[in-house]
C-alpha cells in the first residue's frame, strides 16, 4: 500500500463518519428529511391511537419491512460475490491492470480493497437487520396500542411519542445501511486510482447532503 492509498483510506473514513455526525447534529435544529419524518411519525402514531381500525398502520409497517428485507438480502448476495472475488484475485488483477490510471494494483492491494468492501457490506447487513427488528417492535406497539379515545391528551401524546421514536430509530438504522451502500460505490473507484477514490467520496457526500437537506421531496414534506 502506498502513502497515497493510506491517505485515500483515511479520507474515506473521515468523510463517511464526519458526514454521519454532521447530519445527526443538523437534524436536531434544521429542516431535513430526518427531522421532517420524525414529525410525520409523531402525527402518524397520534392518528393511529385515535383510529378504531389499525389494519392500514400494520400494513404500512409490513411494507417498510419488505423494502428493508430486499436490501438485507442484496447485501448477503454482494458479500457472497466479494468473497468469491477474494478467491479469484489473479483473474481480477489482470482485468484491473487495464483500468488503473496509476501504478497497477498488486494482489495484496486488491485483497485489502476487497476486504474494505466486505467490511462495508457486513456493516450494512447488520444495520438493515437491526432496522427490521425495530420495525417488528413498532408493530408490537401498534398491536398493543390502547384506545386513544379513552385516554387523556397527555397519555395519547406520551404513547405516540414513544412509538414514533421506535419507528424513527428503525428509520435511522435503515438510513445508515443505505449510506453504507452509497459509500461502497465510491470505494470501487479505489481500484482505478486513489485520487479518484478521494474525489468519489466527496461527490457521494455532496449527493447525500443535497438529498437530505435540499431535495424536492423535503420541500414537499415541509409544505
Amino acid at each position: 500500500m502506498t502513502i497515497l492509498d493510506f491517505l485515500a483510506l483515511g479520507w474515506f473514513l473521515i468523510i463517511w463518519s464526519g458526514y454521519t455526525l454532521f447530519a445527526k447534529k443538523q437534524a436536531k435544529h434544521r429542516h431535513c428529511l430526518a427531522a421532517e419524518l420524525r414529525a410525520k411519525r409523531n402525527q402518524w402514531m397520534t392518528q393511529m391511537l385515535l383510529r378504531e381500525n389499525r389494519v392500514a398502520d400494520v400494513s404500512i409497517i409490513s411494507t417498510l419491512e419488505r423494502n428493508i428485507t430486499f436490501f438485507a438480502s442484496s447485501s448477503l448476495l454482494i458479500l457472497a460475490g466479494l468473497l468469491t472475488a477474494m478467491a479469484s484475485v489473479d483473474k481480477l488483477s489482470t482485468m484491473l491492470q487495464q483500468l488503473a490510471l496509476s501504478t497497477p494494483n498488486t494482489n495484496l492491494q486488491i485483497q485489502l480493497k476487497l476486504l474494505l468492501l466486505i467490511s462495508i457490506f457486513v456493516f450494512a447487513f447488520f444495520q438493515f437487520t437491526w432496522s427490521l427488528r425495530q420495525y417488528g417492535f413498532a408493530g408490537v406497539l401498534v398491536g398493543a396500542a390502547p384506545d386513544g379515545r379513552k385516554l387523556s391528551e397527555e397519555e395519547v401524546q406520551s404513547y405516540a411519542n414513544r412509538s414514533a421514536k421506535v419507528i424513527d430509530q428503525a428509520g435511522h438504522s435503515f438510513n445508515y445501511g443505505l449510506r453504507s451502500i452509497y459509500f461502497s460505490l465510491s470505494t470501487l473507484t479505489w481500484f482505478v486510482d486513489p485520487r479518484l477514490f478521494m474525489l468519489a467520496c466527496v461527490v457521494t457526500m455532496l449527493i447525500l447532503y443535497l438529498r437530505e437537506f435540499h431535495s424536492r421531496v423535503l420541500k414537499a414534506l415541509k409544505e
